[in-house]
């Protein structure tokens, strides 16, 4: 949306350039458990497929591409489970121009058939051997064999930005006449700048009467910008993945096209955006592959502020340092407390822990902070309550509340990775036991069980201190809370073991935290 709803402040250039609000409904075609799982080292389970289908679904995405399922009958399974996992989103399956790709998808009981063939002439000499009549002549037969099934199709154009624009129209032309459902122009290597998508899209505009599709790559880190680009010219239809990931650099990322979609061309799509850091965040977990904190919407950094003269100006207003409020993408505004923080945010800090510390108890503490900052230490919401005892001359120390008595974890090959944990939590006995995706993951499971469900682990970095098998290793572990506020705390341990010295950082953040959480709202002078 413009400048005018409540939670988006960007700039009134945009209306200027771009008009009033446009109203239009594109629509979303998600391809995370296809493109996005051909990132590499990436390989799902079939339950990881459907839950994250399903999370998509609640998400709002209007087609999910469950995969290939001519691939592997691995992949025909998690395609077949997925479209019988009673979603309202249209599920569709990606294939090639064969009968063998075809019947695999319509076996696999899918609503539609995502047909693709190369066109540009760099893969019909070097890839298919095929001329252009070859081409047309696979595209037509494709589609008539998939309707003849049943199935809705939508036909990709392979390379198509690096197809030649009288055959690209051509072919636009043909697999309409052959009753397609949709065209996706695809950019296949991210090769096509923002200005030659618009003329480009625009240009099959004038050919094509069926909604036209676009599948942006980020080779140049310009997907999310060509797919908005191609919108603007006229596109129908945006083909994302959940974080933007996808082989080699990735693909459009959904959570940004589809926020540039609404805040900068007023264009509705089926998405709840209040979901987006969700989907990001389980999907980062069911890949392993991590979503870099600067990253745009979803970044654990993109509403955080450690700057004073920024932090100074968010507390007055969110619009001077924020162009949309975090809450319209299921986020919360993070103040960072580091090397490059000002007063006011330790004292809005502080507040919520019930100090109210003179000025210059204040200057104190800041300086305190910056100095452990500048010599590579990281103040969590403990550390910083400690150093506003420590001026009020209290010194009071975080107790440990938590101590573990015994734990095991166990994995092993066609073995569900598991871990008991016996803790001690305010003198009283605590046993629990919990499975993960790895022995650590169990672990950490399991200790937050015996205390808490309400905590989350917000942070987890493993570095290896020496070299060989036996190195030692340092586990940094940041814990969260909400109940009764947002409270942080951070653990660190260093040993040979990678499990052990985990839940040893593990603890050391849970003592801190609960200590934390403990002095909020009690009023201090």
């Amino acid at each position: 949306m413009p400048a005018s709803e409540r939670s988006v402040f960007v700039s009134p250039y945009n209306e200027i350039a771009l008009g009033p609000p446009s109203g239009r409904r594109i629509r979303v075609f998600d391809t995370t458990l296809r493109d996005g799982e051909q990132t590499p080292g990436v390989a799902l389970s079939i339950p990881d497929k459907v839950r994250i289908a399903q999370v998509l679904d609640d998400l709002g995405v209007d087609t999910i591409e469950a995969g290939f399922p001519a691939n592997s009958p691995g992949e025909f399974d998690a395609v077949k489970a997925i479209a019988a996992a009673g979603l309202k989103a249209e599920t569709c399956a990606l294939n090639r121009c064969s009968q063998g790709d075809l019947d695999a998808s319509i076996q696999a009981d899918v609503d539609a058939a995502h047909v693709f063939i190369a066109t540009s002439d760099i893969h019909l000499k070097h890839k298919l051997k095929m001329s252009r009549e070859q081409v047309l002549e696979k595209a037509v037969w494709a589609i008539d064999y998939a309707k003849a099934h049943g199935l809705a199709v939508e036909f990709s154009s392979e390379d198509a930005t690096r197809t030649e624009l009288p055959f690209l129209k051509q072919v636009h032309t043909t697999v309409q006449e052959a009753k397609v459902d949709r065209i996706d122009v695809a950019d296949t290597v991210g090769s096509i700048s923002p200005p030659a998508m618009r003329h480009l899209i625009g240009a099959l505009k004038g050919v094509t009467r069926v909604p036209i599709a676009v599948h942006c790559h980020n080779d140049f880190g310009l997907a999310t910008a060509n797919s908005l680009a191609a919108v603007e010219a006229g596109a129908d239809q945006v083909h994302v993945t959940v974080n933007g990931i996808g082989e080699r650099a990735g693909n459009a990322s959904l959570e940004e096209v589809v926020m540039g979609l609404r805040v900068f061309f007023g264009m509705t799509t089926g998405v709840d955006t209040t979901k987006l850091t969700y989907a990001s965040k389980l999907v980062s977990r069911l890949t392993g592959v991590s979503v870099q904190p600067n990253k745009a919407i979803v970044g654990d950094n993109a509403f955080a502020h450690e700057s004073g003269i920024h932090v100074h100006g968010i507390l007055g207003d969110a619009s001077t340092y924020e162009p949309v409020t975090p809450d319209l993408v299921g986020r919360e505004r993070r103040i960072v407390v580091g090397k490059h923080t000002g007063v006011h945010s330790i004292e809005s800090r502080l507040k919520e822990y019930g100090f109210a510390l003179a000025p210059e108890q204040l200057a104190a503490v800041t300086q305190r902070v910056k100095k452990l900052a500048e010599d590579g230490k990281q103040v969590d919401d403990a550390e910083l309550v400690a150093l506003a005892y420590d001026v009020q001359g209290k010194g009071v120390e975080a107790q440990k509340r938590v101590r573990l008595e015994e734990f095991t974890a166990i994995t092993g090959f066609n073995f569900t990775p598991t871990s008991t944990i016996t803790l001690i939590v305010d003198g009283e006995k605590r046993r629990t036991s919990e499975t993960g995706v790895g022995p650590i993951d169990a672990a950490l499971k399991a200790i937050r069980s015996a205390v808490s469900k309400g905590i989350t682990l917000d942070e987890f970095r493993l570095e290896a201190i020496t070299g060989g098998s036996d190195s030692l290793c340092q586990v940094t572990i940041r814990l969260g809370d909400k109940e009764p506020a947002a409270v942080s705390a951070l653990g660190r341990a260093v040993g040979p073991d990678i499990v052990t010295t985990s839940v040893d950082a593990a603890i050391e953040a849970l003592n801190r935290l609960l200590w934390a959480k403990a002095q909020i709202g009690h009023p201090r002078t």
